[in-house]
């Protein structure tokens, strides 16, 4: 199933390339949709290059393995996913708000890419280096969003369990075939009670 809006196709390295058809943000795009509709246990090369209608010598001059070309997929998504984000949060009016909206970028984009969200959320163990980096890197968005609070930021693994977590919720909802987006008051209420006194308003 090809996804309405692609976070891998968005990002600046693909983009350009598409309407040129160029072999590279095909095989990288087929291979996050065959992954999402297979697992990356049953997902094979043969699979990639049917989809993207390259040769299999193709996908060999562009990737050394089914593991290089997913992961290639996964950091460009992860990084289309942050630039979301940080659109988002432009003009916030606070760190709550700030906060509030960049949760909500990001399950959106996650609802609507649902092929990435698959790879992003339940095959990340296939590609496991860039996972981490992509959650050290959300880890640091939370960090600069308190920094505004002018309360102490929490220290960077504390933020790496915050970014962890959210991922790990994410998880269950799309396993369990509901909309991610649902989640946008519990996060927002956890975010905000890592560094505020007050009781989050919990729904």
């Amino acid at each position: 199933m090809q996804p309405s809006s692609s976070l891998v196709s968005e990002h600046p390295e693909i983009a350009p390339l598409l309407g040129e058809r160029v072999q590279r943000a095909k095989v990288v795009q087929a291979m996050v949709d065959v992954v999402a509709e297979k697992g990356y246990g049953a997902a094979t090369v043969a699979d990639a290059v049917r989809r993207a209608r390259v040769s299999r010598g193709t996908f060999y001059e562009l990737f050394a393995s089914k593991e290089a070309c997913l992961a290639a997929g996964h950091r460009l998504g992860t990084e289309a996913l942050e630039r979301r984000v940080s659109d988002a949060v432009r003009g916030a009016a606070d760190w709550r708000d700030e906060l509030r909206l960049g949760i909500r970028a990001y399950l959106t984009a996650l609802d609507d890419d649902r092929n990435f969200a698959r790879v992003y959320l339940l095959e990340a163990p296939a590609v496991a280096t860039e996972h981490e980096a992509g959650l050290r890197r959300f880890a640091g968005r939370y960090g600069k969003s308190f920094a505004r609070s002018g309360e102490p930021v929490p220290p960077d693994d504390a933020l790496f369990v915050l970014a962890a977590g959210v991922h790990e919720l994410a998880c269950a909802r799309l396993r369990a075939g509901l909309p991610v987006t649902d989640l946008e008051d519990t996060l927002t209420s956890c975010a905000v009670r890592f560094v505020a006194k007050e009781e989050p308003p919990w729904t």
